[in-house]
């Protein structure tokens, strides 16, 4: 690779008069900068493309290679990703406040952001939307995803704003990543960051990954996950699937490495951070600098088989270059449409790209000038970043009593979400009921053994606020498993006096709503879940009232969300709940 794409890259060497250890610089032209930062976007449009067919089609197997979907040149222009544009928010509030942004704004512009999300993402979003200000809306207190991949999905934009410069790649972490994870959900997106960061100077795979490596904890299991995808490689450097065995012995199929999983330990469902930035790994090192083969290597591995190829084809791509990419990865981009939900298309993102990285050289050390050839260059210090604080979701650290945006900063959000302590945290589940060749949509309708009688079968506690467990989020999919069935869940709510309230509920799937035993609501859909989308109004008696739903599931999430508000869209602190 060294001999294909040598930069003109020199290293000088300055001693610093305050000190006696000399400090070295390397310097790049600031268009080689350019020319390789744009590959960047290009590689993760490339990757996100190519492997969006499959996502999350095939876990815990490898995908076919008959089922690799055939590249188009056209598929190049994906501006409808949030793969791709979710990281633009970052580059916004970048760009609007600067480097000195408190967390406090990112998080701020975050929650105002528009499209749809999931997993740490949405979860630390309807965390900011309901009060809770960063860096607490991605601790594991308050969110039971922060050891997912979201923000290892998205950290490509810190890499490619950092030339040379991992301290502003943690730094970037600790401001944007903390807003949806913590841990090894974090490090997945510094790890991702620092090897774009040292791809605009070194062409050697190994030696950048051992650069991501440097901006992550060394103790950290995502090291560890890191590391041992290095040492299996090298066992076997020519079959990468006697890797991807081992990948799966150790880091799905051992609980021990699957402690805060958000579908729990047992699931084939994995979004994990460490298990797919080893996917990440692996399709770098075993695709030997062809941008193809890294992609279909680091997609066949399976699970989020679109955002890891995206990840290591960026990577990749940032070290070859935008002038020297394959023409099937250029000739169809369309440098016109904009990015959806941002400001940007492709040549105004870049543009912003450039901008925040001048300032980040200069904020960082380096300098700007002009070489012997009249061409701007960085020169750029290299020095070894303070890293993140060790830290592990399943046992972190705990946070403050206040956690709270103030009232001036929540009156900047546009969007609200009810607060994690005014959802019903007390639910029992009966276990999953299924019918051979029957669709999760008919199967709502069908009335098993608890809407016949509900005492005559087994109901289990969910540990809600436990085990990692959500506060507020009945995480069906962690608790039980399976595709293609419903499960029960009931509990029972105390008033005071005979009440009329409107109950607010989200499900996925479909959710079907007794109280006292009378079928009050129907919503059979396909759907994600989004606290409050259904809104169902009920009478309580005085006393105690028994709550029963069904939900059903097809495949991925499952999941609901029930809180009880008055007729002004309040939440009503006198009601209790119990398990009957």
């Amino acid at each position: 690779m060294k001999s294909k794409w040598t930069l003109i890259i020199s290293t000088i060497f300055l001693l610093v008069s305050c000190s006696s250890e000399p400090v070295t610089y390397r310097v790049i032209p600031v268009k080689t900068y350019v020319d390789k930062m744009k590959a960047g976007w290009i590689g993760q449009m490339a990757g996100v493309g190519w492997g969006a067919p499959t996502e999350f089609l095939y876990n815990s197997t490898i995908i076919p290679e008959e089922n690799v979907p055939d590249w188009k040149p056209e598929m190049i222009n994906q501006f409808n990703q949030d793969d791709i544009y979710v990281e633009m928010t970052f580059l916004r509030t970048l760009e609007q406040y600067g480097y000195d942004v408190d967390i406090r704004q990112a998080g701020i512009d975050f929650a105002n952001s528009g499209y749809m999300l999931w997993h740490a993402n949405k979860a630390g979003r309807d965390n900011l939307r309901s009060g809770i200000a960063p860096p607490w809306s991605g601790h594991p207190e308050y969110n039971s995803h922060a050891d997912d991949i979201d923000y290892q999905i998205e950290a490509d934009y810190a890499g490619l704003i950092s030339p040379g410069l991992p301290q502003a790649v943690v730094d970037l972490g600790e401001l944007f990543g903390r807003l949806m994870n913590y841990g090894d959900g974090l490090y997945g997106g510094q790890f991702v960051a620092g090897m774009y960061a040292e791809a605009f100077f070194e062409t050697d795979i190994e030696k950048i990954i051992q650069a991501g490596l440097a901006c992550i904890p060394k103790e950290s299991a995502y090291t560890e996950a890191i590391r041992d995808v290095i040492g299996w490689y090298h066992e076997n450097p020519e079959n990468w699937q006697v890797a991807w065995d081992k990948i799966e012995t150790k880091y799905q199929d051992n609980p021990e490495n699957r402690k805060f999983s958000c579908s729990g330990p047992d699931s084939d469902f994995n979004i994990d951070a460490k298990i797919n930035g080893a996917y990440i790994v692996m399709g770098l090192l075993y695709g030997q600098g062809d941008l193809d083969k890294t992609i279909v290597i680091s997609m066949r591995c399976g699970q989020d088989s679109d955002c890891n190829p995206s990840n290591a084809a960026g990577v990749l791509a940032t070290i070859i270059g935008a002038s020297n990419l394959p023409d099937n990865y250029t000739s169809a981009l369309d440098l016109e449409p904009k990015f959806s939900y941002t400001e940007y298309n492709f040549n105004s993102l870049t543009k912003v790209c450039e901008k925040l990285a001048r300032d980040a050289v200069l904020r960082y050390g380096g300098r700007i000038e002009e070489n012997g050839k009249g061409e701007e260059v960085f020169v750029i210090p290299v020095r070894n970043p303070k890293l993140s604080k060790l830290e592990k979701c399943w046992e972190p650290n705990p946070a403050p009593a206040n956690v709270s945006f103030t009232e001036n900063e929540m009156a900047q959000i546009q969007f609200h979400s009810r607060k994690p302590e005014e959802f019903i945290h007390i639910w029992e589940v009966s276990k999953p009921y299924t019918k051979k060749g029957v669709e999760p949509d008919d199967l709502l309708d069908i009335a098993f053994e608890p809407e016949r009688n509900i005492d005559a079968v087994v109901w289990k506690q969910i540990p809600m606020g436990e085990k990692g467990y959500s506060r507020w989020l009945v995480e069906l999919d962690k608790f039980i498993k399976g595709e293609n069935r419903v499960a029960y869940i009931r509990n029972e709510i105390w008033s005071e006096t005979d009440l009329d309230v409107v109950m607010e509920l989200g499900s996925d799937d479909g959710v079907k709503v007794w109280i006292n035993g009378k079928l009050i609501h129907t919503n059979n859909i396909f759907r994600g879940c989004n606290a409050g989308e259904d809104k169902v109004p009920v009478h309580l008696n005085a006393g105690w009232n028994t709550c029963m739903m069904k939900i059903s599931q097809g495949t991925g999430g499952w999941a609901a969300a029930v809180n009880i508000v008055d007729e002004n869209k309040e939440a009503i602190k006198s009601l209790k709940y119990r398990r009957p």
